[in-house]
Parts: structure tokens; C-alpha cells; sequence
């Protein structure tokens, strides 16, 4: 490859990085949400998180991805792609992180719950101080899965022209018809992100488990 399409590829990388990262915290600023209004007393609250759930959950990332690009436009509303690939990866994997949440914290142990109870901690004070910091050592794992999968879905977005990696990929077969070269190092850019993403969760659970 000439100097050209390796600086493409790299650049594509760092778009995707962005995406990745930008896409999870999106994420992460909605699974605390709906993952304790799945678990509240509260019906409505309760309600609201299984709809937001089970609606992006089951909202394909590239029809999101189509959505905020074309669709919006149509009414009124420009989004920037960048932002709009941000928006979908982030509000789909945002419900599967919520689960996360829920499924962290209804492990945390019945017992747990009592004895702040019987320390008179108030349930927003019992949830915050017993339950949440056992419930997020469990939850770390889960996202560092999600983080992958994040990292993967990026390249759905490509189809609204981010230049992402897989996207400016494309753009370099397209030009040299070297799909096997071109494709194999996507195999290889896309295998040492994902080992630098699982380094860093796998670092973060280390730090979690001595505090």
C-alpha cells in the first residue's frame, strides 16, 4: 500500500475509535437510568425502562444509522454523520447496557439489602452505598464484552459514509482490487483494537477489585 492509503487506514482507525468510545458512553450515560427504573418499585418508572429496552434493543444499528442521517433531514434536522453513528451505536447498545445494570444489581444479595434496612440507610442511600458499589464489580465484565461488540457495530455505520476504517477500507479495494490484502489488515486493525480495549477493561477490573 502507498503512504496514502496507509495514512487513510489510520485515519478510518481513529474514527473508529471515536466512534467506539463515543457510542459506549452514550451508552453507559443511559444504562444507569434504565437499569435502576427496571429495578425501582415504582410501575411508571419501571415501564419506561422496559420500552426503552425492548425498543432499541430490538432497532437494527444501521436502521438507526439510516434514520439520523436521512430520515431526520427530511423533518427538519441535520445531524452531523459523526454524531448521528454516535447516536445509533449509542441508544442501541445504551438497552443492552441497562440490562447489565439490572441483572448487576438483582445479584447483588438479598441480605445486602437488609442490612442497610436495618441500618436505616433510606433505599436511595441503601442503593448507593450497599448496592451499587458491589453491583458495578459484576458489571465491569459485561461491558467490557459490550465495548467489543461497540467496536464491532462500528463498521454497520459505514453505509452512511463515516470514514470509518471499514468504510475507507472499501475506498482502498475499490481502487486496487486487493481485497485480500485490504480486508486481512482490517482483520488484523480491528483484532489489536479490540485487544487494547480488553487490556484496559481487564486493567480497570484489577483496579475495582483492590479498592
Amino acid at each position: 500500500m502507498s503512504t496514502a492509503q496507509v495514512g487513510l487506514l489510520l485515519y478510518g482507525a481513529g474514527k473508529t475509535i471515536l466512534l467506539t468510545l463515543g457510542g459506549m458512553a452514550l451508552a453507559l450515560l443511559i444504562a444507569f437510568p434504565v437499569g435502576l427504573a427496571r429495578v425501582s418499585h415504582n410501575k411508571f418508572l419501571r415501564a419506561i425502562g422496559f420500552t426503552y429496552v425492548e425498543l432499541f434493543r430490538g432497532a437494527a444499528v444501521l436502521v438507526l444509522a439510516f434514520w439520523f442521517v436521512y430520515a431526520l433531514p427530511s423533518l427538519g434536522w441535520q445531524l452531523d454523520p459523526t454524531f448521528a453513528g454516535i447516536l445509533a451505536l449509542g441508544l442501541n447498545m445504551g438497552a443492552y447496557s441497562g440490562e447489565v445494570v439490572r441483572g448487576a444489581i438483582q445479584a447483588v444479595p438479598a441480605g445486602q439489602v437488609e442490612a442497610a434496612t436495618a441500618l436505616n440507610f433510606k433505599p436511595s442511600q441503601g442503593m448507593r452505598r450497599i448496592v451499587l458499589p458491589q453491583a458495578i464489580r459484576a458489571m465491569i465484565p459485561s461491558f467490557g464484552n459490550n465495548v467489543i461488540e461497540q467496536l464491532k457495530a462500528t463498521a454497520v455505520v459505514a453505509v452512511v459514509s463515516i470514514p470509518e476504517l471499514t468504510f475507507n477500507g472499501q475506498l482502498i479495494w475499490s481502487g486496487n482490487g486487493r481485497a485480500a490484502a485490504v480486508f486481512g489488515g482490517l482483520l488484523i486493525g480491528y483484532g489489536l483494537m479490540a485487544l487494547i480495549f480488553m487490556t484496559g477493561v481487564r486493567l480497570l477490573e484489577r483496579k475495582v477489585a483492590w479498592t
